[in-house]
């Protein structure tokens, strides 16, 4: 067998032995279940949601109808449903949550990489700006940032990317501190491998496993992040958010008014997306951290 073979079937094996062992964690499962059935409707919103519908001039409803068989979660104050309006919401608030994690990650992983593997002034310069943005509270400073920038889709993206990497930075930092005190990463250092090379193709690998889970646990923190700007009226007008169908029914007067069917849905669905990423990210965590796994 060559090396190459070798290498890729001991990593179908670890990754075999890793799906079993989440398999293994109900919460987790569950939760996999809930985000995979939620994604599906958000991705198929189109083919039975009429968009026309969703419109301010498009609506089919009265206003404020409650639950019924022609609206099983009511409308809103246009008459629009509001279980299709949480349906497309669902698309923008998980794009957000995906794309600005992946932003967050990306970050947190590029800092803390260097940072652990240049341990000197260079890394400790790293950290202290690390720091400075781990004190300072990342809501502030996204209301801040979409604040001064134009109201879309984009800035919230931007705003919470750029505020939620310190966590993600530390946890990487660590762990390539650990990788970097394994003796393969001095055979590597010892054949002459550069800092590129150690840190893309030996550093970089071990330390993705933490990152995967910090991903699904930063998507959750995304979501929240989201509807709480668009709740302030800080997101994009144009769009359906879940956070923004709450911001228009506290414009509308439904809380005072006790209008629950249009407050509680987009609320809920926010809650069971944020729980059901967090269940997929702790069982991560405890499958890809040998410590947590030992305690289990």
């Amino acid at each position: 067998m060559s090396r190459a073979a070798l290498v890729w079937t001991r990593r179908r094996r670890a990754l075999a032995g890793y799906a079993r062992a989440f398999a293994g964690n109900r919460g987790g499962l569950a939760g996999l279940a809930v985000l995979a059935l939620i994604v599906l409707a958000a991705l198929t919103a189109p083919l039975f949601v009429d968009k026309a519908a969703l419109s301010l001039t498009g609506a089919e409803g009265g206003r404020f109808q409650p639950p019924g068989p022609g609206f099983p979660l009511g409308t809103d104050a246009f008459g629009r449903s509001v279980l299709d309006l949480v349906v497309w919401g669902a698309r923008i608030s998980l794009t957000v949550g995906f794309l600005a994690a992946f932003v967050s990650v990306a970050l947190g992983t590029l800092v803390g990489v260097v940072a652990g593997h240049y341990a000197g002034w260079s890394g400790n310069v790293l950290m202290r700006v690390t720091d400075w943005f781990a004190v300072l509270p990342a809501l502030v400073m996204a209301v801040a940032l979409a604040a001064v920038m134009s109201r879309s889709t984009l800035t919230i993206i931007i705003a919470i990317g750029v505020t939620a990497w310190p966590t993600t930075a530390r946890v990487v930092r660590a762990q390539t501190l650990a990788v970097e005190a394994r003796p393969f990463i001095e055979r590597a250092r010892a054949l002459g491998g550069g800092h590129v090379h150690v840190m893309l193709r030996h550093v970089l690998p071990n330390v993705l496993p933490v990152v995967l889970a910090q991903t699904t646990l930063l998507v959750a923190e995304a979501i929240l992040m989201e509807a709480t700007l668009a709740f302030l009226g800080l997101g994009d007008p144009g769009t359906i958010s879940w956070g923004g169908i709450i911001q228009e029914a506290r414009n509308a007067g439904a809380i005072s008014s006790g209008i629950w069917w249009y407050m509680i849905p987009p609320g809920v669905a926010i809650a069971v997306v944020a729980l059901s990423f967090t269940m997929c990210g702790r069982a991560l965590e405890g499958v890809l951290n040998p410590r947590l796994r030992e305690r289990r």
